[in-house]
């Protein structure tokens, strides 16, 4: 038995949600087409570096990290056990995307400064980049004394 069509019973409209469901699923192919081709998103290109290290972040007994220049095997810093927890955290979250990956210690993290004023950690073997300045000040300057000292001009 159907009801008839009143003021108390009118019928969906149908119309609308046609449009809205076609509006829904055009917005969904613009989306997978941007994601999948590249194409239309806003290219990210890092600015050239200024200065760069690769790194090693070697976990000591007693809950210490020696951190020590890749290229050279030269001890940079030693944090102390229960210290530096930012320093910490950021290298735990690219080591434990490389297990993720099943990529060992082996490959060197690489500290970036740019001319642009940002500073990066990168783990070349998985991509993954995270910008310290983002977290302020303090938490970059952990790392930016792990840089290189800048060479000495003469006057």
């Amino acid at each position: 038995m159907s009801l008839p069509a009143g003021p108390h019973h009118e019928a969906t409209p149908r119309l609308p949600l046609a449009a809205l469901g076609v509006l829904v699923l055009v917005t969904l192919i613009g989306v997978a087409a941007v994601r999948l081709t590249g194409m239309g998103g806003s290219a990210d290109l890092p600015a050239p570096a200024l200065q760069a290290r690769s790194l090693h972040f070697d976990d000591l007994p007693g809950g210490g990290i020696a951190v020590r220049d890749a290229d050279t095997g030269q001890l940079i810093d030693t944090v102390a056990p229960g210290t530096n927890g930012f320093l910490r955290s950021a290298v735990r979250g690219l080591v434990r995307d490389r297990k993720r990956q099943q990529i060992g210690p082996q490959p060197p993290f690489r500290l970036v400064a740019r001319n642009d004023g940002r500073l990066t950690l990168e783990d070349p073997s998985t991509g993954r980049r995270i910008d310290l300045e983002a977290f302020g000040p303090t938490n970059a300057g952990v790392f930016v004394r792990l840089l290189p000292a800048p060479p000495r001009t003469t006057p």
